[in-house]
């Protein structure tokens, strides 16, 4: 490479279906949604799997990494938090479509979420006080709208509840 010449992002994002669910929204659409919440200058160099699993492999997880023994919609493991990102994303589909129906969304509306919500958890965002899940909750917004996606806070129960 030459003295001077930049190299360019880059961004791989790998889907992995493990789960034989309906509804589950194509690779090509996962990975638009994905590349939108990498869409910042900083997030431009990422590598990252998002597999979609099952009940069983989700509450796996979630009690091996979490202490919490039951399945859960978004997983984010986050191997290098700073450019380029790096890390998996788990999305357990059963949960997902539960969720969706007990909130009154589209299955891909909340697919989208949590696909947003995942890269931003690889990006240093998080929930845990009222300023940061606001923070949080704003770009998921942002990011969703340009979708066609509703807000999805909209009917969610309050935090803490």
């Amino acid at each position: 490479m030459k003295s001077g010449t930049k190299r360019a992002a880059a961004r791989r994002i790998d889907v992995q279906c493990a789960a034989t669910a309906r509804n589950v929204p194509t690779p090509a659409r996962i990975r638009q949604w994905a590349r939108a919440a990498l869409s910042s200058y900083a997030a431009s160099d990422a590598r990252v799997t998002i597999r979609i699993v099952g009940q069983a492999e989700g509450r796996l997880l979630n009690r091996c990494y979490r202490n919490k023994d039951y399945a859960t919609n978004v997983l984010t493991f986050v191997f290098r938090d700073a450019p380029p990102f790096e890390g998996d994303i788990a999305l357990c589909a059963p949960v997902i479509t539960r969720e969706a129906r007990a909130q009154r969304k589209t299955v891909a509306a909340h697919y989208a979420h949590m696909v947003v919500h995942g890269l931003l958890h690889l990006q240093g965002y998080d929930h845990e006080n009222d300023q940061d899940a606001a923070a949080m909750e704003r770009r998921e917004r942002t990011l969703l709208a340009r979708f066609g996606y509703p807000d999805p806070y909209r009917h969610a129960p309050a935090r803490g509840a």
